[in-house]
Order: C-alpha cells, then structure tokens, then sequence
C-alpha cells in the first residue's frame, strides 16, 4: 500500500509511519517540519518519503501533491491526522488567532487535502481515508470550546463523506481517541508549559501513540469491504462524566 499520513513529524503520524513501514508498506510522511522528516527517512529508509506540506495552505498541498514521484501513486491509504488544541480557557478568555487555527488545521486542513485525493480513489474504486477525530468530538466539557467544535465536525464530515460514498470502494473512518500520553499534543496545547502538560496524565496509564497507530493499521487492513465508520479509543482509567453544574455558595441568609 501507499499511505500518505498528515502531520507525520510526530506523535501519531510518527508512529502510525513506523507501524506501515514496519510491515511492508510505503509511506508519504507529511509535515511542516522538514527536519524531522528527513530524520525519520534517515532512520526507516527508503519506504518513507518525506514531504513538506502545511495543510492550512491550499498551494502548498497542491504543490506537494502534484510533485510526487509516479511511482508513490496512487494512494490507497490517507490518514488526515495533521491537528492540534490551544488552549482550556472557557471561551470568554480565549484567543480568537488560535480558534482560528484549529478550525484551520483540524477543519479547513483536513477537507483540504481529502478534496485533492479523492477523485483519484472513486476513479479507482478503492481507497481508504482515515480521519483522526477525537472523544471531543461528541463529549463536551469546560474548555473544549473550538478544539470540540473542529472535532464534531470531523465526525459528521466523516459520516456525510460515507454517504456520498455509498456503493463505490472509498471507504471513510473517523478514529477518535481519548486520553493519550507521550506526545507533543498537551504541551502544544498548554503552550510549552510541560508541567500542566504532565498532570493531564497524572495517576493514569494512557493510550500511547502507537496504540493509535496499531489501530489505524487494523482499520487500513480490514477486507475491504469492511468499513467501520466511527471508532472511539479511550484508556480504561477513562469514562464518562455528568453534566458540570456551577452551584451557588451563598446562604440565603448572606443574601439577606
């Protein structure tokens, strides 16, 4: 298989580029970060394919897209896992620049790319697209805000793509993880702070990123007429919660 993997620099992209590398399969690896790129093809060989693309820049995947080698192409797997969270502010307090780089990454970024690989899928009739959603998606809570919205919509962008696909090969998933440890996304979302980014995972035993990848590969090697539309991947040490309820400290009498 060719896969191409968005945000593959790290985290799950990383792992998920190791995990199809490991097993025979060939990897377009893109990212913004060249370095890390061109590290990680240092390191996997000649399977990977590093490629330089920032997906909230429509000429930029055009670019990237249209100088692939012939060989790498067509692509049977795209896993659109470029994505990120600023922030846990409530949204009174939040920065409208990094509401508008989620929506930019984890919306704009992810439509974006799947619009340029699709035709060629549908022309082939086979094809796998692999959306990287979040428990988010479905499950609010206090400072989700825009992070949630962007995932919600990867869901029902999802779930819209597979019916419009009903009766070809293109298949479509939305693999949404919950509690995950070991990589950048908390510090990035805390901005740097890597002590709060550390107590988000304090007293549990989280997902990693290679379960993610593991199960990416699952879903990529299913028959193929097999296709699991919505996937949610959380920790056993993590559930559902109820509603969050503000009360009122104050006596009756204080208000007298």
């Amino acid at each position: 298989m060719n896969v191409l993997i968005t945000g593959a620099s790290s985290g799950f992209g990383e792992a998920m580029a190791r995990k199809f590398i490991a097993n025979g399969h060939r990897v377009i690896a893109a990212a913004r970060r060249a370095d890390r790129l061109d590290a990680l093809h240092m390191e996997l060989g000649a399977n990977l394919l590093p490629v330089t693309m920032d997906v909230t820049d429509r000429a930029s995947v055009t670019q990237a897209l249209t100088r692939l080698p012939i060989e790498w192409t067509p692509i049977d797997v795209l896993v659109n896992n470029a994505g990120l969270a600023l922030g846990t502010e409530p949204a009174q307090q939040c920065s409208l620049d990094e509401w508008t780089t989620m929506i930019d990454t984890n919306a704009k970024g992810l439509v974006t790319v799947t619009h340029a690989i699709l035709p060629d899928m549908l022309a082939r009739n086979t094809g796998l697209i692999i959306n990287v959603g979040s428990v988010a998606g479905n499950t609010a809570y206090s400072g989700g805000n825009v992070y949630g919205a962007t995932k919600a919509f990867v869901e029902q962008f999802t779930r819209n793509l597979r019916a419009d696909l009903v009766g070809t090969g293109v298949r479509a998933t939305n693999l949404a993880p919950g509690l995950v440890g070991g990589t950048e996304f908390s510090n990035v979302r805390y901005r740097g702070n890597d002590a709060a980014a550390a107590k988000v995972y304090e007293g549990t035993q989280a997902l990693t990123a290679e379960d993610i990848a593991e199960t990416a590969y699952w879903l990529a090697t299913l028959p193929p007429h097999v296709n699991v539309i919505q996937l949610e991947v959380v920790p056993t040490c993590q559930g559902y919660a109820g509603w969050n309820i503000k009360r009122n400290t104050v006596t009756p009498e204080q208000t007298r």
